[in-house]
C-alpha cells in the first residue's frame, strides 16, 4: 500500500490512500511501551542479510537481491491474502489492542451498567462482537428492519430514498456520497457523489472473461445470502440482481478514469441533478442521507451518471428490491450468525483474495471496533467503528507526546530536501517552481494522532447489540461530518485513524503519519540511518511527491484544482509520466496478467520521487563526512536496501489478480524494481551493467521529481 493524493471523502466513501510514514533518526524515541532495545530489529544495521538472496545479481531482480531467502522461507498465514513486514507491524498493533479491549471489556463487564467511560464503551463493543451466542440466536433478526423496509417500498423512489441510508446503516446505493474539502474553494466543504452499486471489487469482473469463475461464485454468493434472509425464489433473483450489476459495471467509468481530479470535479444544483439523472428520486435520496437542504453537489463520473440512473429507471421493482435485500445482507454479514460469516469469508476472502482460512473471532472483533481493512477490500472495517476512540486510547499508552514532537521536527527535514531537489529541476522552468515551492511551503506534518480527540459522550454502545453499535456508531461518523458541513474547513481534521498502519497525502496539503506506521522496519531508533532514510524518508518522499504526481500537481497552493503549470513544462512532465506509465505496464507479476501503468501512475511517480529524495537527504545529512561502510555496503546501498526491504512480502495470486484492476498501487516487487532502474544512483552503487535485465539506458530513464 501507499498512499494517493485524490481526494479523501469523508463517510461513507472510504478512500483512505494508504502509505507509509515517517523519517526518524537513531536519536527517536521508540513508540513502544519500553526503551529500545540495544540492537536494531532487523540484522545488525537494521538490514536483515539472512532475508536477502544474494546469489541473484542485482541488476536481474533487486526485488529477489534484496528479499528473495525471506520469500522463499516465508509462508502467507492461512488467515492472510498476504504477509509482508508491514503486516507484521500490524500484527504487533493488533496484539496490543487485543491486550486494551480485553482489559476494557473485563472491566466494563464488572461495572455493569451503561458504558459510560470512553474504555467501557469501547470494551462493551469488543464484548458484543465477541458474544457469539447471542449473535447465533438472534441470526438474521438482527438486520430484519432493515428488510422490512426494503419490502413495503412500493416504488423506485422509495427504493432510491433507502438508498441515501449508506452512511448510517447496512444499504447500497448506485450512488455513493461523501464530505471533503471543495477543490475550488478549499476553505469549505462540498457534498461528492460517485459511482457505486457494484458487489465485486471493479466492473472488469463484470466485463472481462478472466474473471468468469469469479462471478460465477458471486452469483451462487448473491443466492445464498438472499435464502438466509428468506428472500422468495432466492436463485432467481440473485441472476437479476448479477444481471442488473452487469448493467451498471457497462455505465461504470474504470478506475483509471476516476483518478482524473479535473474530470471528477462537475458542480451542480440539485436540480441541475434531477435533470440530469432523471428516473432517480434525487431529493428522497438526500434527505435519507441527512441532508434535505442541500442545494449544490460535486458529480464526479459525469458521463455514468445519466446512464446509471438509466438502468435503475429499467429495472424491475423486484430486482431492486432484491438487490438491496442481498446488499444488506452483505454488508451486514461480518456481524451476524455463522452461516453468514462463513459464505462471507468463502467469497471475500477466500475467492476473491486467496486467503485460505478465516481469522479468529478476537481479531474480526478489533476490526469491527478499531476499524482498518485487512486486506479484504471490502465495507467491513471502514463503517461503524469507534476507530478515533480507539487510537485515544492506543496512543495514550504507545504513542509518547515527545516522540510526536521530535518526528515532526525531523519530517521537516525532508521537507526542506525536498525544496532544494524542486529548485535543481533542469526541465522546469522559473514561473512552474515558483508555484511548486509556494504549495510544498503549504503543507502541513500531522505524526501520531489528532491535535483534537473526537467526542463519544453522546454515543450509546450496548454489549448485548452488536449490529445496533455498528449503526449507532455509523450515525456518529456522519453526524460528526454533517455537523460541520456548513462552516469553515478544520485543517487539525484526520482522516486515518492513529492506530493505522499507513499513512496519506490529503486534500488539506496535509500529509499524516500515525503512531501505527513507527516501527520497524519502517523506523527502527536502533537503525543505521540510512536505513531510515531509505525506508522511512522514502516514504515522507513518496507522500511529498504525492502533491506533485499527475493528479496532486493539479492542486496548487491554495489546495484549489487549478492549472498553475506553463504549457511547456506541463507538456514535459506529463511526457516523463507516459514513459513511466509505459515501463510499468510491460510488468507483469503472473503469466498474462499485467500491471496497469495508467491506474498506477500517481503511486508510481511518488515511488520514484521519495527514493530520489531519501538518497538526497541521506547524501546532505552526512554534511561533506564520507558514509561508513557496513559489512561492505556503501550509504547509498543502504538507502536503497532500506527501501527494498520495506516492500518485503508475498500475495496470493487471488490477491495480485484483483489488486492489478482495482488499486492504484503496482505489486510490491515492482515498487522496488520500478524506481530503482530509474534512478542512476542504484547502477553505480549496484555496478549493475548494460547486459542486466533491468538496465535502462540512461536517456531512456524517468527523471520527473
Amino acid at each position: 500500500m501507499v498512499c494517493n493524493c485524490k481526494i479523501q471523502l469523508m463517510r461513507p466513501i472510504t478512500l483512505f490512500f494508504a502509505a507509509l510514514a515517517a523519517f526518524i533518526a537513531p536519536a527517536l524515541l521508540f513508540a513502544v511501551d519500553d526503551a529500545p532495545p540495544n540492537k536494531p530489529q532487523y540484522g545488525e544495521w537494521g538490514f536483515d542479510m539472512a532475508g536477502a538472496d544474494f546469489s541473484i545479481q542485482p541488476g536481474v531482480d533487486f526485488f529477489r537481491y534484496a528479499n528473495g531467502t525471506w520469500l522463499d522461507k516465508t509462508q502467507i498465514p492461512p488467515d492472510k491474502p498476504a504477509y509482508s513486514l508491514r503486516l507484521a507491524m500490524t500484527d504487533l498493533t493488533e496484539q496490543r489492542l487485543h491486550e486494551l479491549m480485553e482489559s476494557f471489556s473485563t472491566e466494563q463487564k464488572n461495572k455493569g451498567g451503561n458504558p459510560a467511560t470512553l474504555e467501557d464503551k469501547v470494551g462493551a463493543f469488543y464484548r458484543s462482537f465477541m458474544d457469539d451466542a447471542r449473535i447465533e440466536q438472534v441470526g438474521a433478526q438482527a438486520i430484519q428492519s432493515e428488510l422490512d423496509d426494503v419490502k413495503k417500498a412500493k416504488t423506485r423512489d422509495d427504493l432510491a430514498a433507502l438508498m441515501g441510508r449508506t452512511a448510517t446503516d447496512f444499504d447500497s446505493s448506485l450512488f455513493n456520497y461523501g464530505i471533503e474539502v471543495d477543490l475550488k474553494d478549499p476553505s469549505r466543504y462540498a457534498f461528492y457523489l460517485t459511482q457505486a452499486g457494484l458487489g465485486l471489487p471493479d466492473r472488469d469482473y463484470y466485463l472481462k472473461p478472466d474473471f468468469a469463475a469469479q462471478k460465477t461464485t458471486y452469483g451462487k454468493y448473491v443466492a445464498t445470502l438472499l435464502r438466509l434472509v428468506n428472500w422468495p425464489e432466492p436463485d432467481a433473483r440473485a441472476r437479476d440482481v448479477v444481471d442488473f450489476e452487469m448493467k451498471i459495471a457497462e455505465a461504470s467509468w474504470t478506475k483509471a478514469q476516476q483518478r482524473d481530479l479535473v474530470a471528477t470535479y462537475n458542480p451542480m444544483s440539485v436540480d441541475e441533478l434531477e435533470r440530469f439523472t432523471p428516473g432517480f428520486a434525487w431529493k428522497k435520496f438526500l434527505t435519507d442521507a441527512q441532508m434535505p437542504k442541500l442545494t449544490r453537489v460535486i458529480v464526479a463520473e459525469k458521463s455514468a451518471f445519466p446512464k446509471l440512473g438509466e438502468v435503475y429507471a429499467k429495472a424491475p421493482l423486484q430486482t431492486i428490491q432484491a438487490w438491496h435485500a442481498f446488499h444488506i445482507a452483505d454488508n451486514s454479514a461480518p456481524y451476524l450468525s455463522k452461516p453468514f460469516c462463513d459464505a462471507y469469508f468463502e467469497l471475500h476472502s477466500k475467492t476473491l483474495s486467496g486467503q485460505k482460512e478465516e481469522q479468529v473471532r478476537w481479531k474480526r472483533a478489533i476490526t469491527a471496533v478499531s476499524g482498518g481493512d485487512f486486506g479484504v477490500g471490502d465495507r467491513f472495517g471502514t463503517f461503524g467503528t469507534m476507530g478515533f476512540g480507539v487510537g485515544q486510547l492506543y496512543t495514550a499508552k504507545y504513542f509518547p507526546p515527545e516522540a510526536k514532537a521530535k518526528i515532526e521536527s525531523l519530517v521537516a527535514n525532508l521537507k526542506a530536501a525536498y525544496r532544494a531537489r524542486i529548485e535543481k529541476l533542469d526541465w522546469m522552468g522559473d514561473a512552474t517552481k515558483k508555484e511548486a515551492l509556494k504549495k510544498l511551503d503549504t503543507y502541513t506534518i500531522k505524526v501520531g494522532y489528532p491535535d483534537h480527540p473526537r467526542d463519544y459522550s453522546k454515543l450509546a454502545i450496548d454489549p448485548n447489540d452488536l449490529i445496533g453499535n455498528v449503526k449507532r456508531c455509523a450515525q456518529a461518523d456522519w453526524d460528526f461530518y454533517t455537523g460541520s458541513f456548513d462552516g469553515l474547513v478544520d485543517k487539525s481534521r484526520w482522516g486515518m485513524t492513529p492506530q493505522t498502519n499507513d499513512a496519506y497525502n490529503g486534500s488539506l496539503r496535509d500529509i499524516v503519519f500515525p503512531a501505527g506506521i513507527l516501527q520497524p522496519p519502517i523506523f527502527d531508533a536502533n537503525a543505521d540511518p540510512a536505513i531510515n532514510y531509505g525506508a522511512a524518508g522514502g516514504v515522507i518522499g513518496h507522500e511529498l511527491t504525492h502533491g506533485f504526481d499527475d493528479q496532486g500537481r493539479k492542486i496548487d497552493a491554495s489546495g484549489a484544482l487549478r492549472d498553475w503549470w506553463t504549457p511547456k513544462d506541463a507538456a514535459t512532465f506529463k511526457a516523463r509520466a507516459q514513459v513511466l506509465a509505459a515501463q510499468y505496464s510491460k510488468f507483469e507479476p503472473l503469466p498474462g496478467v499485467h500491471v496497469n501503468g495508467e491506474l498506477t501512475l500517481g503511486e508510481n511517480i511518488a515511488d520514484l520521487g521519495g527514493l530520489t529524495l531519501a538518497l538526497a537527504a541521506y547524501r546532505e545529512s552526512l554534511q561533506g563526512m564520507p558514509a561508513p561502510v557496513l559489512d561492505g555496503f556503501t550509504g547509498d546501498e543502504r538507502v536503497i536496501l532500506g527501501w527494498a526491504q520495506a516492500w518485503r512480502g508475498k500475495v496470493s495470486d487471488d490477491y495480485v489478480r484483483k489488486q492489478v484492476v482495482s488499486d492504484p498501487h503496482s505489486p510490491r516487487q515492482f515498487r522496488v524494481i520500478g524506481p530503482t532502474r530509474n534512478v542512476d544512483v542504484w547502477y553505480d552503487a549496484f555496478q549493475v551493467k548494460p547486459d542486466a535485465k533491468e538496465y535502462v539506458a540512461p536517456d531512456k530513464r524517468v527523471r520527473i521529481w
